[in-house]
């Protein structure tokens, strides 16, 4: 579930930065090719209707690898950028409909006890796609960049050349798992007797009607918007800052540097800084936390203009700056994904109405991120994360006014 999520919206940015495209373009187009996972609801009635999950999830992991390798042929065409642009949307709506289609083979397969067992598997391999993308995917790039450039390749060349075998790699990774698991997965159940397409369009409608009749739902649903919106117009721009030359406001890391602090340390902090959360709003409940969360999950974005602005070379400060906004990052998100279970969701429909609220949350974070290279063109990168900083204060805001719709019992009560 996590390598063509994280692949599409974090490292085909580096991608792009090493092949020329502007940050305004990187921005626009890799934020706007996410939106699938944003309305993957709208469609998830109708994979209940034809065939078993199962057939869902290993068609879309064989689909994501062949076009993976589409897209890794497609960068040595005039125009690269278009094909492959309109390859990995394709591949976002796979990857969403895998996601649908996963989630339904292990509530199908595993009984109450098991889905909560295995549950923290299911997010620590979630997490590890992160670190083997950002960290590994991208290092690996860059290694391989140096090799072709030892060569005598062009920067250019050496950059395609690099990110073929790394598209390559995610293709031969994609087939070889759908392969697998068209062996050893089990059917998650087969399509339900009697339900056509008219069954599904009045359980949809059904679904959403009974979402916006919430009680403080308009509330929420400006919640869940503003507490990311700091985030949105960061979560682009950050791995173009650091990639970009220090001529450029940027802090001219390598490729390499940016798997390993950005990808590995990062993405490590990020799963401690969640590990640790989940204990402080256990002990405390989550009313009683809310604000911090939000405090912690906002005010670390702050080193990215400190970075901006002091443009340091020591990798200790870059590296501990990125490490820091990602444990805060890691800390903080809990808070939301919780207020989204405990306070949105319940009901009726609660696995539907999580779905929906996840679906605005990404929908805010894909219009911020594609807005982002604009601002940041315009502005500087000096300028842009001080604006960002600003962005943050409704969140604060809207944190502390926050209702809640039902009871917040912390276990040590």
């Amino acid at each position: 579930m996590g390598l063509p999520f994280v692949v599409l919206n974090m490292v085909s940015a580096v991608l792009y930065k090493d092949l020329g495209i502007s940050d305004a373009q990187i921005a626009f187009w890799t934020s706007l090719i996410m939106w699938p996972w944003t309305i993957k609801f709208l469609w998830s009635p109708f994979l209940e209707i034809f065939r078993t999950k199962k057939f869902f999830v290993v068609t879309t992991q064989l689909l994501s690898g062949i076009l993976f390798g589409l897209a890794a042929l497609s960068l040595h065409l005039p125009s690269f950028f278009a094909v492959t642009i309109a390859v990995f949307a394709v591949v976002a709506f796979s990857g969403a409909t895998h996601d649908i289609a996963a989630d339904g083979v292990y509530m199908s397969e595993l009984t109450t006890q098991d889905q909560a067992k295995y549950i923290g598997w299911q997010g620590a391999f979630y997490n590890l796609a992160k670190l083997v993308a950002t960290g590994g995917l991208v290092w690996f790039a860059g290694w391989l960049y140096e090799g072709f450039s030892a060569d005598g390749a062009s920067s250019y060349d050496a950059s395609v050349g690099s990110w073929t075998v790394v598209l390559l790699l995610l293709c031969v990774t994609l087939v070889a798992l759908g392969l697998y698991h068209l062996r050893a997965l089990p059917s998650g159940g087969s399509a339900s007797e009697g339900r056509s397409l008219r069954d599904g369009l009045s359980g949809l409608k059904e679904v959403i009607a009974a979402f916006f009749t919430k009680r403080h739902i308009w509330y929420y649903i400006a919640f869940i918007i503003l507490y990311r919106l700091g985030e949105g117009f960061v979560m682009k721009i950050v791995p173009l800052f650091l990639k970009a030359d220090t001529a450029s406001g940027g802090l001219g890391l390598t490729n390499q540097q940016i798997g390993l602090y950005y990808g590995t340390f990062g993405a490590g902090a990020f799963l401690i800084g969640s590990l640790l959360a989940g204990y402080y709003i256990a002990r405390r409940g989550l009313r009683r936390t809310l604000f911090t969360l939000c405090c912690i999950f906002n005010l670390p974005f702050g080193v990215y203009a400190l970075l901006a602005w002091f443009q340091p070379s020591s990798m200790w400060l870059v590296g501990g700056g990125i490490v820091v906004e990602y444990f805060g990052y890691g800390f903080g998100f809990v808070g939301l994904t919780l207020f989204m279970m405990q306070q949105v969701a319940p009901g009726r429909h609660q696995m539907a109405h999580y779905a929906f609220a996840s679906g605005i949350m990404n929908l805010s974070v894909m219009l911020t991120g594609m807005a982002s290279g604009f601002l940041s063109d315009l502005m500087s990168y000096r300028i842009f994360f001080l604006a960002v900083m600003l962005a943050t204060i409704p969140a604060f805001v809207i944190t502390r006014l926050v209702p809640f719709t039902y009871d917040d019992k912390p276990n040590d009560k």
